[in-house]
Formats: structure tokens, sequence, C-alpha cells
């Protein structure tokens, strides 16, 4: 396999999950009968341009199916995330009834809705026709397809340049990646800006975070690849900030490369962070499957110990890095009975693979568990605060971070 911006031939692991389903390929009752496809989860590390990218075994059709089950809308601090945001760029940029505004992976319309309500053009692109017809209901236009070079090309020949191109999370599920930010540069105006979010590979390697690997993301980016992938389709990043969504993220400023907007003082600041880690060496990579493996160990060993002792445990989250984690340890519902999550789109149904039933958090009530063990651990302040009911009876909630002992 050849890296997919710069070709350069692919030689050194980052990470070995073995094998999983797709991560959001949930189960009906009907279809535990049948077999699921496992797909080989094996990230690799290009020591040309350092992109850590998948290795090719699945493509995106294949995964983001008409029913993915992924709704934004389900976590209130998400939504409250994306409507500070949707107030900034309006009093920033001067966006209204003469502007033009894009989300790429709108999903059900969590962010633009902000801009309808505003009466501020604005429409998105989202593939999965389930999320898409959520998005439509609320009044936003969408167009069904992924977004690409040729998309963007219709969009600048139909007139509809864009002052703001959003793209929350979907960068990093891009498998043609040079051909998504080509596609950006024709779908921008002249004086546009381009804000893209996406997890910080620095903070998943500090922070262990292997369950943030999934097939859906074909790469894990630091500020430098993307730098360098803007820069070669004539866009310039011209400002960062650091969040904490997502166990840590970035949001990037991009225009034109001849936009006449300063570079400002942290795109420097971030890279010279991300260089004095060791992104741009091997060494920083090559080590990180020994991290990995010891978690999972610990893990495996917490519940069979607290099984063993009679606790009952359960988890809350049908999450997309649950199901990593899950599959990787090799957990199933002998171990964890079942998972309550909020979303209706996921409860009576399994999670792939380990096929634990999802239920709805009432249950908990029913259940009255010990522990609950939290599997989106990045919203576990949101989760907590809605469910603190179980400590009168002497339950509580932990995440992975409570059980592993640092090396």
């Amino acid at each position: 396999m050849n890296c997919r911006h710069c070709s350069y031939p692919l030689e050194h692991t980052f990470l070995d999950l073995g094998t999983a389903p797709p991560s959001n390929a949930y189960l009906s009752a009907e279809q535990l009968n049948h077999p699921e496809i496992y797909l080989p989860l094996k990230v690799l590390v290009c020591k040309h341009c350092w992109l850590v990218q998948t290795q090719d075994y699945s493509n995106a059709d294949d995964l983001f199916t008409s029913d993915y089950a992924y709704f934004s809308s389900t976590s209130t601090s998400w939504l409250k995330h994306a409507e500070i945001y949707c107030d900034r760029m309006i009093s920033e940029l001067n966006l209204g009834p003469e502007t033009l505004v894009l989300e790429i992976a709108c999903n059900d319309g969590y962010l633009l809705k902000n801009f309808v309500t505003k009466n501020i053009p604005c429409f998105g692109v989202e593939p999965t026709e389930s999320t898409a017809q959520s998005a439509k209901k609320l009044g936003i236009s969408v167009i069904q397809e992924f977004f690409s070079k040729r998309l963007g090309r219709r969009l600048a020949e139909q007139g509809q340049l864009c002052d703001l191109i959003i793209g929350n999370n979907v960068y990093a599920h891009v498998p043609e990646i040079n051909d998504f930010t080509a596609g950006l540069k024709l779908a921008l105006k002249k004086n546009g800006v381009i804000t893209l979010e996406f997890p910080h590979l620095m903070r998943l390697i500090a922070g262990s975070q292997f369950d943030t690997i999934y097939h859906e993301h074909f790469s894990y980016l630091s500020l430098n690849v993307v730098y360098q992938i803007f820069a070669n389709h004539g866009l310039r990043i011209w400002d960062v900030e650091e969040l904490a969504t997502h166990g840590g993220s970035l949001r990037i400023y991009a225009c034109h490369d001849d936009d006449a907007r300063p570079t400002e003082t942290s795109v420097q600041n971030i890279l010279s962070k991300e260089l004095a880690f060791g992104l741009c060496k091997i060494g920083t990579y090559i080590k990180f499957q020994q991290t990995v493996e010891s978690i999972k160990n610990q893990l495996l060993e917490f519940l069979i110990e607290n099984k063993s002792a009679g606790v009952k445990i359960v988890a809350y989250g049908a999450a997309a890095k649950g199901n990593t984690l899950l599959n990787f340890a090799g957990i199933h519902a002998d171990l964890l009975p079942v998972v309550v999550d909020a979303s209706k789109h996921k409860q009576n149904k399994y999670l792939p693979g380990s096929r634990i039933p999802i239920q709805d958090p009432s249950i908990l009530t029913k259940i009255k568990p010990q522990i609950v063990l939290i599997l989106p651990w990045n919203i576990k302040t949101e989760i907590i605060k809605g469910h603190g009911y179980i400590a009168s009876w002497g339950g509580r909630f932990l995440t992975l971070q409570d059980i592993v002992k640092p090396n």
C-alpha cells in the first residue's frame, strides 16, 4: 500500500487491532442469525509525510450505509458546541442573507439549523439516507452524495461558491483525502473560509485513545500533515484552535493561498508542539502497540475479577469507540450483559461483533448495577449529570481511564 496523500510506500505499522466489523454496523434481532463481515483494523504511518492511515480493506460505500446509526443531535453537549461555533462565525465573518454556508457531512442538521433560524442561506452534503432525511425535515437543503472534487467543481459551475465551508469530524472519514481537499478549493469563494475539526493525533497518542480508531476513520491527523495537504492544493491554514471535544481536537481555519489574511502565531505554536512531541519520529509510532495491549489486558482482568466477586457491571453508550474496545478485547455479553444508550436509533439492536444488547437507559433502575462503564468517555460529564440517580443504590460510573493504571 502507498500513502493516500504522497504515494510513498508504507512500511511501518502504528497499531494492529486485529479484525472487527464496522463499528456502526449495529445488528437487528433478525441479523443475529447471519454472519457478520469482519475487516482487518490495521493502521500504518507514512515516514515521508507522517500521515497515519488505515490499511486498505474497505470503502466508504460499505461503511456509510443508508441506515447509518450515528445522529449528532443525540448529544446535548455537541449541540451546544455547534451553536456556540455558529454564533461566532456569523459575527466574525459577517454572515447574512447575501452569503452562503456549506456543511460537509451535515448529518441530521444539528449545526446548520442554527443558520436556518437566522435566515442565512446554507446547505449540506450528506451521503447517508437516514441522517439526511432528518436534516431535510428541519428545512435544510441536502445534497445526498459524498463530497469530492467533482462535486466542488459542480458547485462552482452552478455559481454556488461558499463564504464558509464547514467540516466537523469528516476529514478523518475521507478515503480520497487529496480529491476531497481539491473539492474544498473549488467550492470556496475568493475571500471565503474553511473550518475543519478533527481529533488531534497527538492527543490520541498521549492519552492512549486507541478506541477512537475504527474503519470509518481512514486518517488520524496532525496539524503538520493537514498543513502540507492544504498547501499542496492551494490552500493556507491561517489559524488553529485546540478543542476539548473527542478527547482533544483541532479546529483549523483555512483560505486560498493568496488571501490577504495574516497567518496567526497559533499555527507555528502547534506545529512546534507536535515536533517536540515526536510526531516526525518513527519511534513515537511503533511503540504504541505495547501500550494498547497493556490497557486491553487490564480491562479484561478488571471485568473478570468483578464478575467473580458478584459485582454487577453494565456499559453506557453504544458508541463506535466502545465497539473498537470491546472487539479488540474480545468482550461479550458474559462480561457486559447490556449496554444502554439514549439514541432511539440504536435501542433494541445489538453491538457489532460483541452482540451485546442495546437498551434504553431507563433499564438502569431495574438492573441497579454497581458499576456503569462509560464507553464514550468524551461525553462522560453529560452522562453522569443525566444519570446521577444510580448513586441511590450505591452505583458508580467508571471510564476506561479510571480502570487502567499508567505504565
